[in-house]
C-alpha cells in the first residue's frame, strides 16, 4: 500500500483504474456547485481605418469574420476620392491573430485582371468617370474545415469568388461567377449586382449562404428600384446557384436591398434585410433550406430601420443558450426635424441588441457609439469575446457618407448585459 504520489494510500480498496473516473465526477461536481467567474465587463475601441490617410480619402462598408482557426480578419472599401459608391474603390484587408487586439498592416485583396469598363448607369446618371475601377461589396465566408471564401463584385455589374486556406494570406487568383447571377434575369432584369455586404454564412449541412441585391438601376444613385436574394454553393465554393426572391420590390415592402443572415436552432435560415419601407422597421423572412420557399416578409416592431446597413452573428446555441446578436443604427430622429415614412433617419446610435429566442424578441439593447455611426459587421472571436467592426465619426459631422473612421469595438457580454449574463 505504498506509492510514489500517495493516492493508493487513501484508497487502499480501490484498483488504480478506477480512481480517475471517480476523480473526474467528482471535479464535475464541484463545477456544478463553484460555477467559474464570470469576466469582468470589457468594452474597448480600435480604430483601423481613418479617412484621408494611406491614399485613400475615404474607407467604408465594413466586414468583419473569425476563421476556424481563431484569425479576425476585417476588411472594406477604401475609396480614392470619397464622391461615391461609384468612385474608383479597392478592397483592403487587415488580420488579427490575437482576437482583435493588433492587427497586421492593410493588405490590396480583389483585382480582376483585364480591360474593364464601366457600367453603364453610372454613367448614364454621371455618377463615375469612365476610368474610375469600382471594387464593390465583400463578403467573406468562413468555413467548418478552416477555408474563407471570399466575393465581391465589380462596377456593380459582375461578381467574383476567391479563397484563402491560410486565414486570408495569400488568396488564390479570382473567378467569375456573374452567369450564377444572370440566371435571376428572367424574374428580374437587373443592371446593378451587389452582395453582401459584410459576411455570408455556412450552414450546418456545409452550405455556403450569400445575400444579393439586384436593382434595374433607373432610380436615385442606379441603386433603386430593388429585390434581394441569395447565391448559395454546395460544394465549398467551386459551384455556385441562386436562390428565389427572398424580398421582392411590391406592396408595402419598398426597395428591399443590403441583407444579413443567420442560420436559427431549428436549421431555418433568417434573413434581415433594409428597406425604404413607410413601417422603418427591419424586414423579416425565413427559409426552411436558405434558398426556397422564403416566408412571407414581416416587419419587425423592436428593429429600427433608419435606412441603413446592419448585421447579425450567432453568440452561442442550445445545449448551452441560444444567444443572437443584432447590429445598426438605433435612431428615427433626424437633426433637421423631416421625419417621414420610408424616409432615411440620421445615422448614429449604433447599437447592439441580444436575443435568446431566435430573433423573436431582443429584450438586451446598448448603445457602441452614440454619435455618429452608419454601417457594422459582427463576429465573435474564439474566446467568444464580441467584435463590431463600424463606421463612425463624420468629417464634416453631417454627411453621413463622409464616414471618418472604421473602428473594431471587442467588448463581452458581460459588458452588453451589464453583468447579467456570462458565457462562463
Amino acid at each position: 500500500m505504498t506509492g510514489g504520489n500517495g493516492w493508493n494510500l487513501l484508497l487502499p480498496m480501490h484498483p488504480r483504474r478506477l480512481l480517475f473516473p471517480l476523480l473526474f465526477k467528482t471535479a464535475l461536481l464541484a463545477a456544478s456547485l463553484f460555477p467559474a467567474a464570470a469576466a469582468e465587463p470589457l468594452l474597448e475601441k480600435i480604430d483601423l481605418f481613418e479617412a484621408g490617410k494611406e491614399g485613400y480619402a475615404l474607407y467604408r462598408i465594413p466586414g468583419i469574420v473569425t476563421t476556424k482557426r481563431g484569425t479576425v480578419l476585417a476588411y472594406c472599401e477604401a475609396r480614392r476620392t470619397g464622391k461615391s459608391d461609384w468612385d474608383t474603390i479597392d478592397i483592403l484587408l487587415r488580420r488579427s491573430t490575437d482576437g482583435g487586439k493588433t492587427w497586421t498592416e492593410r493588405a490590396k485583396i480583389a483585382d480582376v485582371p483585364g480591360p474593364k469598363s464601366k457600367n453603364p448607369v453610372a454613367l448614364a446618371q454621371k455618377l463615375a468617370n469612365p476610368d474610375d475601377v469600382t471594387y464593390n461589396n465583400a463578403v467573406a465566408i468562413p468555413d467548418q474545415n478552416g477555408a474563407v471564401h471570399f466575393l465581391y463584385c465589380l462596377e456593380y455589374a459582375r461578381c467574383f469568388y476567391i479563397r484563402s486556406d491560410d486565414d486570408g494570406a495569400p488568396w488564390s487568383k479570382p473567378v467569375e461567377i456573374t452567369a450564377t447571377v444572370d440566371k435571376f434575369r428572367p424574374e428580374d432584369d437587373w443592371k446593378v449586382l451587389a452582395t453582401g455586404p459584410a459576411h455570408g454564412i455556412q450552414l450546418k449541412t456545409g452550405r455556403l449562404i450569400v445575400p444579393v441585391w439586384l436593382s434595374l438601376g433607373t432610380g436615385g444613385h442606379a441603386h433603386r428600384p430593388s429585390v434581394t436574394s441569395v447565391i448559395y454553393s454546395d460544394d465549398l465554393g467551386r459551384t455556385w446557384s441562386r436562390g428565389e426572391i427572398a424580398g421582392p420590390n411590391q406592396g408595402e415592402w419598398i426597395i428591399p436591398n443590403e441583407t444579413c443572415a443567420v442560420q436559427l436552432a431549428d436549421g431555418r435560415v433568417l434573413l434581415n434585410m433594409r428597406s425604404e419601407s413607410k413601417a422603418n422597421r427591419r424586414l423579416l423572412t425565413t427559409s426552411r433550406d436558405g434558398v426556397t420557399a422564403w416566408s412571407k416578409p414581416q416587419f419587425h416592431e423592436q428593429l429600427l430601420e433608419p435606412i441603413c446597413m446592419a448585421s447579425m452573428v450567432r453568440l452561442s446555441e442550445a445545449p448551452a443558450k441560444n444567444r443572437l446578436l443584432f447590429a445598426n443604427p438605433h435612431n428615427l430622429a433626424r437633426t433637421d426635424g423631416k421625419e417621414a415614412p420610408g424616409k432615411g433617419r440620421d445615422r448614429k446610435n449604433v447599437s447592439v441588441k441580444l436575443s435568446y429566442d431566435e430573433s423573436a424578441t431582443w429584450p438586451v439593447s446598448k448603445t457602441i457609439e452614440p454619435g455618429f455611426s452608419g454601417y457594422s459587421d459582427l463576429a465573435v472571436a474564439k474566446d467568444g469575446t464580441i467584435l463590431l467592426f463600424y463606421e463612425r465619426g463624420s468629417t464634416d459631422g453631417k454627411d453621413s457618407y463622409r464616414t471618418g473612421l472604421l473602428t473594431v469595438a471587442r467588448f463581452n457580454l458581460e459588458w452588453l448585459t451589464d453583468g447579467q449574463d456570462s458565457l462562463k
